[in-house]
């Protein structure tokens, strides 16, 4: 398993179109095959900055979702909103203390 984390930062203006995108697709990204969590957060200090965090069971998973319809419907409403490119990373869970 792996955690994918996407930074992404939108104008004020486009920030509710987001949400309200995140909110109609959220759990049918949580239920593609291979993804075992979703998370959303927002930036304390700069309002417009969102991060995603997401678990894949694998790579594979991951590019098969990236090269879902799911995804390019996702995306195509996302994409227009941004006002700086965003940024992704796949990482490795090294520790976690609860």
């Amino acid at each position: 398993m792996f955690i994918r984390i996407v930074k992404m930062s939108f104008s004020e203006n486009h920030i509710d179109d987001f949400l309200t995108n995140f909110e109609l697709n959220k759990n049918k990204i949580r239920n593609f095959k291979g993804c075992n969590l979703l998370e959303l957060y927002r930036d304390k200090k700069d309002s417009n900055i969102f991060f995603t965090y997401s678990y894949w069971e694998s790579e594979a998973d991951l590019e098969t979702y990236r090269q879902s319809d799911l995804f390019k419907a996702v995306w195509s409403k996302t994409k227009p909103l941004f006002n700086a490119k965003p940024e992704a990373w796949s990482v490795d869970k090294i520790a976690s203390v609860n």
